[in-house]
C-alpha cells in the first residue's frame, strides 16, 4: 500500500514539476534543456545526496559511493536509453557540447581520483575530505557557468528551440513549448508549483527506496550491490518519472537536460557532499569481491558515458538522437546489473 501510494504521489509531483519548469523556461526565454540540467536535476538528485551523506556519516562506504556511481549508470543507460527508444529526443548542439563534456569530465575525474588513491594506498584507499571540497567547488563553478551559457544560447526563446526540434520529430509526435493554462500563471505560482513538485517527488521516491533496501537486506544481498542497483535505481526514480512525464507532455528536452545535469550532480554534488562529511573508503571489505567498485562499477560508468559521448557527437550533427541509440544503453544496463549479482553471489 505504501509503495502504491508513493508511486501515485510521485507521478503527481512529476506533473507539477514538469509543468512549472517548462513554463518558467518559456517566461525567462531559457532553453528547457538548461532548466532540466540545473534547476530540475538539482532537485531530483536530492535523494541521492541525502542517502550518500547519511551513509558517509554511518560509515557505509559501499552505499555512499555505489549510490552515486550507480545513479549515473541508471540515469544514462536506463532512463535516457528507454526515453530514446520511445521518442526521437532533441539534441541541442550548444548545450550538449558544453554540459555534455562537463558530464563526461566529471566521471573521468572521479574515476581518476579513485584509481590514483588505490595505487597509493591499496586496500586502505579512500576519497579524502579535501577531494570532497574540490568537487563541491567545481559544482559551484558549474552552476555559475551554466547560467552564463544559458544567457549566451543562440536561441532567444524556448519557442525557437522547440520549433527547431519540431523539424526532426516523427509524424504524429507532439511538441509543446509550454501548456497555455500554465503559462498564464504568475511567476510566484510557477515557482511554487515547481518546488511543490520537487518536494512531492523526493518524499514519494523515499518510500520506494526504503522498501526496496529493507527487502534486499533481508534477502542477504551485499551492501555495495544494493547501493549500485536497488538504492541507485530508487534514488533515480524521480529522474525516471520526471523524464517520462516530460516526454508525455511534449517536453523531451527536459529529459535530456535532467539526465546530463543529474549525472554531473551525482558526481560533484552527491560524492562531493558525502566525502566532505567523512572520508569514503573505496574498498568494501564486506563484499565478496572487495574491489568490485574499481573493477566493475567505475569501468561500467566510463563505458556507458563514452558510448553516450559518441551518440552526442552523432546527434548534434542532425539535431536529434536516433531511437536505435537507446538499445545499446539499455542492454549495457541489464548486463551491468546481472554482472553485479553474478560476481557478488
Amino acid at each position: 500500500m505504501y509503495a502504491i501510494g508513493g508511486l501515485y504521489f510521485l507521478q503527481m509531483g512529476a506533473e507539477w514539476l514538469v509543468e512549472g519548469a517548462s513554463a518558467i523556461a518559456y517566461r525567462l526565454g531559457m532553453p528547457e534543456v538548461v532548466v532540466g540540467a540545473t534547476i530540475v536535476s538539482l532537485g531530483t538528485t536530492a535523494p541521492e545526496c541525502a542517502v550518500s551523506v547519511l551513509a558517509a556519516f554511518n560509515g557505509n562506504a559501499g552505499l555512499a559511493l555505489g549510490n552515486a556511481v550507480g545513479s549515473v549508470i541508471a540515469d544514462t543507460a536506463l532512463i535516457f536509453g528507454l526515453g530514446c527508444l520511445l521518442v526521437r529526443l532533441p539534441a541541442d548542439k550548444y548545450i550538449l557540447s558544453r554540459q555534455g563534456w562537463v558530464q563526461y569530465g566529471s566521471a573521468v575525474l572521479l574515476a581518476g581520483i579513485c584509481y590514483f588513491q588505490f595505487s597509493r594506498q591499496g586496500a586502505e584507499a579512500s576519497i579524502e575530505r579535501y577531494y570532497g571540497v574540490i568537487l563541491l567547488a567545481l559544482l559551484a563553478a558549474y552552476m555559475v557557468i551554466s547560467v552564463r551559457w544559458s544567457r549566451r544560447h543562440p536561441n532567444e526563446t524556448t519557442a525557437r528551440v522547440s520549433e527547431n526540434i519540431a523539424e526532426h520529430v516523427e509524424p504524429g509526435e507532439k511538441v509543446h513549448v509550454a501548456d497555455e493554462h500554465v503559462t498564464k500563471k504568475g511567476p510566484l505560482a510557477l515557482w511554487g508549483m515547481m518546488i511543490a513538485g520537487l518536494v512531492v517527488v523526493i518524499f514519494s521516491g523515499h518510500v520506494a527506496i526504503e522498501a526496496a533496501s529493507e527487502l534486499a537486506v533481508r534477502i542477504g544481498i551485499p551492501q555495495v550491490v544494493i547501493a549500485a542497483t536497488l538504492v541507485a535505481l530508487g534514488t533515480s526514480l524521480p529522474e525516471l518519472v520526471v523524464g517520462f512525464t516530460a516526454i508525455r507532455r511534449g517536453h523531451p528536452e527536459l529529459l535530456v537536460g535532467n539526465v546530463i545535469g543529474a549525472d554531473i550532480l551525482n558526481i560533484l554534488f552527491v560524492t562531493g557532499a558525502a566525502s566532505s562529511a567523512a572520508a569514503l573508503p573505496i574498498i568494501d571489505s564486506a563484499a565478496k569481491v572487495p574491489e568490485i567498485f574499481l573493477y566493475l562499477h567505475l569501468p561500467a560508468m566510463l563505458l556507458i558515458l563514452t558510448y553516450f559521448r559518441i551518440c552526442i557527437f552523432k546527434a548534434t550533427r542532425v539535431g536529434h538522437f536516433d531511437r536505435w541509440m537507446g538499445g545499446p544503453l539499455v542492454l549495457m544496463y541489464v548486463v551491468y546489473v546481472v554482472s553485479q549479482f553474478v560476481v557478488s553471489m
